[in-house]
């Protein structure tokens, strides 16, 4: 227990800081993290720089609360999305079995074999890149974990003696799996979806700093790390802030995974 609570607290306090860092970005950056400033390019961290500056003169910690607010909306929106049509094809695939759970089993093990960066990679090779393209190539790639865990979970809920129960009141089939089937699901789900979040951060960082991702100017973390490698002899910082946040956000991600599934996890209890 006192584990859970120390988990907790320091990804709760991790993950808190850097979405404050992205939601304040939203709102307000100390430059334009946009705005090129030859005169002051390449300068080391300082009072008027806290970060300092790129090759091109841009504030580096403009640019990292940018970065943060552009791949935490991506991720979001792509976490949500595989969520939700794995929720579903994993829902009609466990409940109706059959011709249909093989179809639909069929189709999900042949993505699940492909790792889901390659395949992100090859969708956006086709979409290009761009900020929806990263959304629908990671939502694909990481749809096929939700089918399974969900697929399971409906498989074991469907034979307890309350959703016969259901089907004896009467009630129709599509209703009980939305009624009683789904809302049980929501533990696995859960525990898996904030695993998820910090994949898609990974990922989508990876992306950026291959090339296929938000394309420059506008900043990530990955293309950051991409952009920092010529000077990392010369200008350290530029590396280190956009490192620094990815592996602060992972940190943060899997502690609070961890205390999550303690929480939800009937076998943990003890």
């Amino acid at each position: 227990m006192k584990r859970m609570q120390v988990n907790t607290l320091i990804g709760g306090l991790l993950i808190g800081a850097v979405g404050l860092l992205a939601l304040t970005a939203v709102f307000w950056t100390p430059y334009d993290p946009l705005a090129l400033n030859l005169r002051a390019r390449l300068q080391a961290p300082s009072a008027a720089y806290w970060l300092g500056t790129d090759e091109f003169g841009r504030d580096v910690l403009s640019r990292i609360m940018q970065g943060a607010a552009t791949s935490w909306l991506l991720s979001i929106v792509t976490v949500a999305v595989a969520v939700a049509a794995g929720a579903l094809i994993g829902g009609v695939a466990g409940f109706l079995r059959g011709p249909t759970d093989r179809a639909l089993m069929m189709v999900n093990d042949a993505l699940l074999a492909f790792p889901g960066i390659l395949l992100a990679m090859g969708i956006l090779v086709i979409v290009g890149p761009n900020k929806w393209g990263i959304v629908l190539a990671l939502s694909l790639a990481y749809t096929p974990s939700v089918v399974r865990v969900v697929r399971g979970s409906v498989l074991s809920i469907r034979e307890k003696e309350h959703i016969e129960a259901s089907r004896i009141m009467g009630n129709s089939e599509w209703y009980t799996m939305w009624r009683h089937i789904l809302p049980n699901c929501v533990a696995p789900v859960a525990v898996l979806a904030t695993s998820m979040f910090g994949w898609v951060i990974l990922s989508e960082s990876a992306l950026s700093f291959l090339g296929l991702g938000v394309p420059p100017p506008a900043p990530t973390w990955g293309n950051m790390l991409a952009g920092a490698r010529t000077y990392m002899n010369t200008a350290v910082w530029l590396g280190i802030a956009p490192g620094l946040c990815i592996a602060m956000t992972l940190l943060g991600v899997n502690l609070l995974g961890d205390s999550l599934r303690d929480r939800l996890d009937p076998r943990m209890a003890r």
